[in-house]
C-alpha cells in the first residue's frame, strides 16, 4: 500500500477531488450525509424542543426545506423583513423576523401573508419601533404579531459578557414596551426571544486552558442569569395579559443548556448544520464539517508554496485571524500570516508530504456558516461521495437582503 493511500486525510482529499473532477473552480458544496448527521445531533441535544432554523446560517431555499422536513425542526428565523416576505412567497410559513425593522416598504411586503392568516412575527425592543409598526399596520388594515427581544448578556463590574442587542434587561424594561404594545392599535405581543450569543457562539475549547476554564465559568453564571430574567419577564408579561405563545432561546452552541430553561418553548439554530470552522472549538459538541469551498491552484511561486485563485471570503464580526477561511484538505496547509486570504489570490504553505499540481483543488472551510453563500450562486450537493444535485443559494436566486 502506498503512503498516499495509507493516510486517511489524503484519501479524503482524493475522494473529494474525484467527486468534483471536471467542475469549474471556485465552487461551493454541501455534503448531505454530514448535513443530516448534524441535524440529527442537534435534535438529540434539543431533547424534544422544536428548533427554529436560522435562515441566515443556510441562505439556500433547498436546504431550508430539507431541514424543515425533519420532525425536530419547526419555523424559520429570518434576518430581514424582505427575506421573510420572499420566504413566505416561496411557500414557507411560521417566519419570525429576528431583527427589528421599521422600513415601510419591507414591512408592507408582509401584509399579504398576514391577510392570508400566515404565521409571521416582527421583533421589537423599543417603544419607537412599536409606534412606527402600529402606524403601518393600521394603515394596511392588518394586525402585526410582535415579539419582544430581551437582552441575554451578563453584566459584571468591568465586564460585559455578551453582545450589544436589546436594551431590555429587566421586568420593568419589558413591561414598558409591553404596555406600549397593549395601548397601540393593530399590534399584539405574541412571543419573546432571548439569544444567549455569549453561550451559543463563543468557543470554550481552544486549547488555552486558563481562558477556556474562565469562559466556561462565565457561561455557567450567564445561563443562570438569563434563565432567571427570561422566566421572570415571561411570567410578568403573561400576568399583564399578553398572549405569549412562544419563548425562543439558544443557538447551535447552547442547545443542551437552553433546553433546561422551563420558560423556553422553542430553540433556534442553524450554523451547526454546516458546521463552519468557528464551531470546531466547543467542549460540549462536535459537528461534522458539511459545507466547504474549493479553489484551484494557479501558481507555485516558491518551494513549499502554492497560490490559489480567489478565496478572500472573510467572516463578519471583530476582525482577526479566526475570521479567515481555513484550509481543510489536504491536511497541513496553512495561510501566510502576512497575506491571509486574498481577493484574487490566496497563497498557502504546503507541508513536504503533500504535492499539489497546477489546477488541483484546495478545499477550505468558511469561518461562519451562511456567509459563504453570499460568494456563490450555486451549491453542489454531495451524497455518498458523489454529486447528486445543484441548487441555487439566495444569491443565485437573485435574493440580496442587506
Amino acid at each position: 500500500m502506498s503512503r498516499r493511500t495509507a493516510r486517511p486525510s489524503l484519501a479524503a482529499y482524493d475522494a473529494l477531488k474525484r467527486a468534483l473532477a471536471g467542475r469549474r473552480l471556485p465552487l461551493a458544496f454541501v455534503d448531505l450525509d454530514r448535513f443530516d448527521e448534524n441535524a440529527a445531533s442537534m435534535e438529540r441535544r434539543a431533547a424534544g424542543l422544536p428548533i427554529r432554523v436560522a435562515s441566515k446560517s443556510l441562505r439556500c431555499v433547498a436546504l431550508l426545506r430539507r431541514v424543515l422536513a425533519r420532525p425536530g425542526w419547526a419555523g424559520v428565523m429570518a434576518y430581514s423583513a424582505a427575506e421573510a416576505a420572499a420566504l413566505l412567497d416561496a411557500g414557507f410559513d411560521d417566519v419570525l423576523v429576528a431583527y427589528p425593522t421599521v422600513d415601510a416598504q419591507d414591512v408592507r411586503a408582509l401584509f399579504p401573508a398576514l391577510r392570508e392568516g400566515r404565521d409571521v412575527g416582527l421583533m421589537v425592543d423599543d417603544v419607537a419601533q412599536v409606534e412606527a409598526l402600529s402606524a403601518l399596520a393600521r394603515e394596511g388594515g392588518v394586525t402585526l404579531p410582535l415579539w419582544l427581544d430581551v437582552d441575554a448578556s451578563l453584566s459584571l463590574p468591568g465586564l460585559h459578557f455578551g453582545v450589544r442587542r436589546s436594551p431590555i434587561r429587566s421586568v420593568g424594561d419589558a413591561r414598558r414596551v409591553g404596555e406600549a404594545i397593549g395601548q397601540a392599535d393593530a399590534v399584539e405581543l405574541v412571543g419573546l426571544m432571548s439569544y444567549e450569543a455569549q453561550i451559543a457562539g463563543l468557543p470554550d475549547a481552544t486549547g488555552r486552558r486558563a481562558l477556556d476554564l474562565a469562559i466556561r465559568a462565565l457561561k455557567t453564571r450567564s445561563f443562570s442569569d438569563v434563565a432567571a430574567r427570561r422566566g421572570a419577564i415571561t411570567a410578568a408579561l403573561r400576568a399583564d395579559g399578553h398572549p405569549l405563545r412562544r419563548v425562543n432561546g439558544g443557538g447551535t452552541g447552547s442547545l443542551e443548556t437552553t433546553r433546561r430553561d422551563p420558560s423556553v418553548t422553542e430553540l433556534a439554530a442553524g450554523s451547526g448544520l454546516y458546521a463552519p470552522a468557528l464551531f470546531d472549538e466547543f467542549a460540549s459538541f462536535r459537528n461534522a464539517p458539511a459545507a466547504a469551498f474549493a479553489l484551484p491552484v494557479t501558481r507555485r511561486p516558491a518551494p513549499g508554496i502554492v497560490t490559489c485563485h480567489g478565496g478572500g471570503y472573510v467572516a463578519s464580526g471583530a476582525a482577526g485571524p479566526d475570521k479567515l477561511p481555513r484550509p481543510w484538505l489536504p491536511v497541513g496547509l496553512s495561510l501566510l500570516a502576512r497575506e491571509g486570504a486574498g481577493e484574487v489570490q490566496t497563497p498557502l504553505e504546503v507541508p513536504p508530504d503533500v504535492t499539489l499540481a497546477i489546477g488541483d483543488p484546495v478545499f477550505f472551510r468558511h469561518a461562519k456558516a451562511g456567509e459563504l453563500c453570499e460568494r456563490f450562486t450555486r451549491l453542489l450537493l454531495l451524497r455518498g461521495g458523489e454529486v447528486v444535485d445543484e441548487v441555487p443559494t439566495y444569491r443565485g436566486a437573485g435574493w440580496c437582503f442587506v
